[in-house]
């Protein structure tokens, strides 16, 4: 999967829709009929990317944009303009393109806004942090993470393949000497399983070494 796509498009399209193509290209695309949909939506979805087709609405898609940006500042936002319409210059959004382009155009657009693999992106197995933007994806799973969360699975993935002492894992993540009571780090483990198991109660990933510590299997 090259990247997760919410699409917002209303019923005025006159084109034709760019939706199957990126399917077909391995993106996955979640659509929805307006803006307010999208808010609802987003945070189950957990896009890479919103797109927000004014075109195909009864709207230039400023005060759509102006939501999502206001709500979800770390999403980036793609709208997509008839040549009639006009967002102005104060739009909350990413990248602007307006109707007729092409295909390719569109998937270069959308590619330069999709998280890279630089050096904020940590690969071990089938898990895949991105340390800025605080998501991981695991498989076919994604959520966004806390600050703590990144910093616990970091700490981990860094380690894969060892057990990581209960204490040291406390003391590094929580960057403290008081580690006299790590009962919160279990429940920070409960959450962080949740984020990337399948079955949270089964875990596949991140195993409780008893009487020791955790270890992640990636």
């Amino acid at each position: 999967m090259r990247g997760r796509i919410l699409w917002i498009e209303g019923k005025r399209v006159d084109n034709p829709s760019f939706i199957p193509i990126l399917r077909k290209k391995d993106f996955q695309v979640e659509t929805v009929p307006t803006g307010a949909a999208a808010l609802l939506h987003i945070s189950d979805f957990n896009p890479d990317l919103v797109v927000v087709n004014a075109a195909s609405l009864r709207t230039n898609g400023k005060r759509i944009c102006h939501d999502l940006h206001q709500k979800y500042n770390e999403i980036p936002i793609l709208l997509i303009l008839n040549s009639e319409q006009s967002a102005g210059d104060d739009v909350c959004v990413n990248t602007v393109l307006v109707l007729p382009f092409t295909q390719r155009k569109l998937v270069n657009r959308i590619m330069t806004l999709l998280p890279g693999d630089g050096d904020n992106i940590l690969h071990v197995g089938s898990l895949r942090l991105d340390l800025e933007r605080k998501r991981v994806r695991c498989q076919d799973r994604e959520a966004r993470l806390t600050p703590r969360l990144t910093q616990l699975l970091q700490i981990l993935m860094q380690h894969a393949g060892e057990v990581v002492e209960r204490e040291n894992l406390f003391r590094d993540a929580w960057k403290t000497e008081y580690i006299g009571d790590t009962r919160t780090l279990d429940v920070h483990i409960s959450w962080l399983r949740q984020a990337i198991e399948a079955d949270p109660r089964k875990p596949k990933f991140l195993k409780t070494i008893r009487g020791v510590g955790y270890r992640l299997d990636a």
